[in-house]
């Protein structure tokens, strides 16, 4: 490829569905969606402030539903093949480019010797809701019983979307969990009662945003006693007032599970939790609001039809099976949970020539209507149904749209669906117009659409042009121009996750060039970022503004290093004086380069940072990796070095000289917990132990590489070459580690490797002298990113010989660290460096490299020109 390559040519093949372990994903510079196995259903669409329960709806052909056989991604949409009974259908799905559409077209053919007829109907739901709260990283998804996040609850609907599955069940989980009294615990893992590392199975973490208020948060006033769970039995009185709970043992609830119990009111004109099977979204749960009862579980919830009264004893029985949950009081019947396509909570009309469907939850309004006149159109459970009877001669094609528009003004979101339907063909191929246009101005100086542009990769290495130009499409791919009130926000992940959160650790991995392609949005997004509390969360959600999740180790280095990769580009240094919440710009980097004095302790020998023994603060999921590590001590000496580099350039030497005193003395322990064989010393209060993860080798090759002798920079490419490198990918953590059975995460463990932990390695070995290395890893990976882009988790698969995208562990389909190997393409391959290091140096616009090519339209301040702050572009 010479120069930028069409769209077609950087990613985007036909896959088997057999050969995919994580479905495609659908965006819109606005919102993001996941498909589903079938040929039309999507999941987990969240454009906010609007988000999508359960899912959209099926296609069926005579009947029956079909299965996607083979997939082809493209940044505007995602087709879906699949075959039955002698006819082919083809849809191709696409989320319209920046409007709150969705427009699915379908191909029927004939396959047969003969004419046919041939029935096609599209199921129509909408499950929609709108709310300007809860974007946190758990999101809140729109259910019968409320908004919530219920991560693997709808992971379970989204397997009934396999063709013969439409009718599993999909509301009991597997495990044993805590019978409670009371007041409930908030969903998701609890620290105090589980401390092992984050593997995701069965629970994630509670990282909501802070507006997030769960309901029925108090208990029951009364009494219970008499209490029956399964096998638990618990026959004294408990007294039940506001904050009581009581936890009793651990027990599973499985198909034909009885529980029951006596309840007396002390009082009613409240809303109180009484049991809670787990604390997890989907517990089964019964509780008082006023004077009815009601039973809660998977998404459900159901209010008794008769009342109870104060005082009296009640007998309350549930009989849960694998559809159902039914509660009987005092013997009868009082309520029963229902099939999510049978909510209370939406209702459908049909009007005319659309579909409209109401959420009585929220002002949210969704719209479908049809290019290609259906032959019957009628209601559905919440929804609708559309049937065409389609009379196709052999070899014959025929072609209808669907449109759902949603908004909350019904007049608007129902003329905006039949004027999408009534010239679909256009709006169907304007998505595609759209993406090819903003792909073509990320390259374009001057341009539209973005404060900056990206460098033109020119090579003759086809393999390298689309690591380069594949992490590029995955930055414009994770690009939101709406979740953010104040500036253009590059999403960390998702579809399941996230639609408004971006972590710190993440935009460090194409921190240059963020800084060349949108300076403006990163200048905005760090005076915001600076001014959270970045000791107390990794992240924060751009939507509301607050902080998400728990500390990482890595927020220090992210933040220095972006705010010097914007400062080593726009020259801006007139930005170090900014406030960003109560201290400047520069204040912040001063405190961040020396964030390890803080974290220094007795126990680990007192130079190094000790950042402490929760494993969820640093890889999460390798139980060992704790304390005093070898990457971000490295980290925090390269932070100073640069820190001193920028002193120098401000003229302040005398303190430049002591920055660099105190480089030296932490890259020297650094230095002291190595173990040979390219492998590095984790230190504990107690003990040192051994381990061979990339997050060492990548960040002590970046930071100390001029500090390694040419044994160990030996020692740690044979490492990586021998013991990481695997096929078209890598392993996070080498195999034969003792805690790689304890550590089975594809992103952080041995079982794959990160979407960032590629360009990283490909980064550090060109630091280390091995630039052919580096390039070999760049090439190759372009064929893991299973037909698409990269993903949060790139799982080894056939012995190690091919990597695929994962799923599993809550992996995100999607992950702006990905773009880590176009970052490795610009800094490893190329040396271009902006940072405070060059700041006094000469900067080029085209830089050559013999044998690899040339980077052209590279848009760096020059050396000693004081930059201003660069111009926000409004995009289209």
């Amino acid at each position: 490829m010479s120069g930028v390559p069409d769209l077609d040519d950087v990613a985007g093949e036909w896959m088997d569905a057999g050969d995919l372990a994580h479905l495609p994903s659908l965006r819109n510079q606005r919102g993001q969606a996941h498909v589903n196995h079938d040929l039309a259903s999507l999941s987990w669409l969240a454009a906010p402030p609007y988000s999508f329960g359960y899912h959209t709806g099926l296609l069926r052909v005579d009947g029956a539903v079909v299965g996607a056989e083979r997939l082809r991604w493209k940044p505007w949409g995602v087709r879906r093949e699949g075959k039955a009974a002698g006819v082919t259908v083809a849809t191709d799905t696409r989320l319209a480019l920046g409007d709150d559409l969705i427009l699915w077209r379908v191909a029927v053919t004939n396959e047969r010797a003969e004419a046919a007829t041939v029935t096609v109907s599209q199921d129509l739901f909408a499950p929609v809701a709108h709310s300007e709260t809860g974007w946190g990283w758990l999101y809140s998804v729109p259910w019968n019983g409320g908004d919530y996040h219920d991560y693997h609850s709808l992971e379970r609907v989204r397997a009934t979307t396999r063709p013969g599955h439409e009718d599993d069940p999909y509301l009991l989980w597997e495990g044993a969990r805590r019978v409670r009294l009371g007041r409930p615990r908030p969903p998701g893992i609890q620290r105090d009662e589980d401390a092992v590392a984050m593997l995701l199975e069965s629970a994630l973490p509670r990282h909501v945003s802070q507006d997030v208020v769960y309901p029925h948060g108090e208990a029951a006033h009364g009494t219970v006693r008499a209490l029956r769970v399964g096998p638990l039995r618990h026959d004294g009185e408990v007294e039940l007032d506001r904050d009581t709970r009581v936890d009793l043992d651990a027990v599973e609830v499985q198909d034909g599970t009885e529980l029951g119990f006596d309840f007396r009111p002390a009082t009613l004109g409240h809303a109180g939790v009484i049991l809670t099977h787990g604390n997890h979204p989907d517990s089964l749960q019964c509780g008082l609001d006023g004077d009815r009862l009601w039973v809660a579980i998977c998404g459900e919830r159901e209010y008794a039809a008769r009342p109870v009264t104060a005082g009296t004893w009640h007998r309350i029985e549930i009989s849960v099976d694998q559809h159902q949950a039914v509660l009987r009081l005092d013997g009868r019947e009082a309520a029963r949970t229902r099939h999510w396509t049978a909510s209370p909570r939406w209702v459908s009309k049909v009007e005319g020539d659309v579909v409209g469907i109401v959420d009585r939850g929220s002002a949210a309004r969704a719209f479908y209507a049809f290019d290609g006149v259906p032959s019957t159109v009628e209601r559905r459970g919440f929804g609708g149904r559309a049937t065409w009877t389609l009379e196709l001669a052999p070899g014959e094609t025929r072609t209808f749209g669907v449109a759902c528009a949603y908004g909350t003004d019904p007049a608007a979101v129902a003329a905006a669906a039949r004027r999408a339907a009534a010239g679909f063909a256009e709006a169907h191929e304007a998505v595609e117009r759209g993406w090819r246009q903003l792909w073509s101005n990320m390259f374009k100086p001057d341009n539209d659409d973005f404060s900056g542009h990206l460098p033109t990769l020119h090579t003759g290495d086809r393999e390298l042009a689309r690591a380069y130009y594949m992490g590029a499409l995955l930055v414009l791919y994770m690009r939101n121009l709406t979740a953010s009130r104040a500036e253009p926000t590059f999403l960390t992940g998702g579809p399941r996750l996230g639609p408004t959160t971006t972590f710190y650790w993440d935009h460090t991995e194409w921190s240059r060039m963020y800084a060349l392609l949108e300076p403006a949005g990163l200048r905005a997004w760090l005076l915001r970022g600076l001014a959270q509390p970045y000791d107390e969360a990794f992240g924060f959600d751009v939507r509301g503004g607050g902080p998400l999740g728990n500390n990482y180790a890595s927020n220090h280095y992210s933040l220095f290093r972006l705010v010097e990769h914007y400062v080593g580009v726009t020259g801006d240094l007139a930005f170090l004086d900014e406030l960003a919440g109560s201290v400047t710009v520069g204040a912040h980097l001063e405190r961040l380069a020396y964030g390890w004095r803080d974290r220094q302790t007795r126990g680990t020998g007192g130079v190094l940072a000790d950042f402490g023994g929760d494993p969820w603060v640093l890889l999460e999921c390798v139980p060992n990796y704790t304390n005093a590590v070898a990457s971000f001590n490295a980290a925090y000496a390269g932070m100073l070095r640069s820190y001193a580099a920028l002193l120098r350039h401000l003229g302040d030497a005398t303190k430049a000289e002591r920055v660099m005193s105190d480089a030296a003395a932490l890259a020297a322990a650094v230095g002291g917990l190595y173990a040979g064989g390219g492998r590095w010393k984790v230190r504990h209060p107690d003990r040192s132990e051994t381990i061979g993860h990339v997050l060492d080798f990548g960040l002590v090759a970046a930071a100390l590489h001029a500090d390694l002798d040419e044994r160990v920079r030996g020692e740690m490419v044979s490492f990586v070459t021998e013991r990481l490198l695997s096929g078209d990918w890598m392993r996070a953590l080498a195999a034969d580690d003792p805690i790689a059975p304890h550590s089975d995460r594809p992103d952080h463990g041995a079982a794959g490797a990160f979407g960032a932990w590629p360009g990283v390695t490909a980064y550090g070995l060109a630091k280390l002298g091995r630039r052919d290395l580096a390039l070999g890893v760049l090439r190759a990976t372009p064929r893991a990113a299973s037909g698409a882009l990269w993903g949060q988790a790139m799982e080894l698969v056939d012995g190690g010989r091919r990597a695929r995208v994962a799923e599993r562990g809550t992996a995100n389909r999607d992950s702006i660290a990905g773009a880590a190997t176009a970052e490795a393409v610009l800094a490893g391959l190329f040396g271009v460096e902006p940072g405070f290091e060059s700041l006094s140096e000469d900067r080029a616009a085209t830089v050559d490299v013999p044998d690899i090519g040339s980077l052209t339209g590279l848009n760096l301040a020059r050396s000693g020109v004081l930059g201003a702050a660069p111009q926000a572009t409004l995009p289209r």
